[in-house]
């Protein structure tokens, strides 16, 4: 007798077997969501001492500087950072839509390291905007800048993020727009008209 003839003649058993299967993609689907929103939760609470991040590998910075824009709401934030980077480490998009270049420098001895200078600036600058499409450019480091540095990057619109700023953007809740000044309006929605 054939699987065919054998569920007409027992049609019971052809609605327990797709009772089954819908349940149990059903029960994927809530557990799938489950896990989704816990993730989001644990996100939200993301937080980094300094000496935490001081500790880190330079590439593991970059993973965590993503994991933190992602903790501010940028779902689609990536670690961009390896050879070729064209001066990113990180993209991502606000929930204002603004797309956010970040460079980071990490320094193995934190504020005691070498000072970020202006040579890491002007690539960021050369190529956050024109090659990344960046609307807000971004260079963070566990250590500081030099004086040049802090020059440079107002006259360029270039944001930065030292360790002060860094540590209270990583301990705390605020998302780094709100910490940082004169970062520009959010973009306004185009009509499609």
């Amino acid at each position: 007798m054939s699987i065919a003839r054998f569920l007409a003649a027992n049609p019971v058993i052809l609605v327990v077997l797709v009772l089954a299967v819908v349940g149990s993609s059903a029960a994927w689907t809530v557990k799938r969501q489950r896990a989704a929103q816990w993730a989001r939760v644990r996100a939200q609470g993301l937080r980094y001492a300094l000496t935490q991040l001081d500790a880190l590998h330079h590439r593991q910075f970059e993973y965590a500087v993503r994991d933190l824009m992602r903790r501010d709401g940028c779902v689609d934030a990536v670690q961009v950072g390896g050879a070729g980077d064209n001066g990113a480490d990180v993209k991502a998009t606000d929930p204002y839509g603004r797309r956010w270049v970040i460079q980071c420098k990490h320094r193995r001895a934190g504020l005691s390291g070498a000072s970020v200078g202006t040579p890491d600036l002007q690539v960021l600058n050369g190529t956050g905007r024109p090659v990344h499409k960046g609307d807000v450019v971004v260079l963070v480091t566990n250590g500081k800048f030099s004086k040049p540095a802090l020059e440079f990057a107002r006259s360029q619109r270039l944001h930065l993020v030292d360790r002060t700023v860094l540590g209270e953007w990583a301990s705390g809740s605020r998302p780094l727009w709100e910490l940082l000044r004169a970062v520009p309006p959010p973009r306004r929605p185009t009509s499609s008209s």
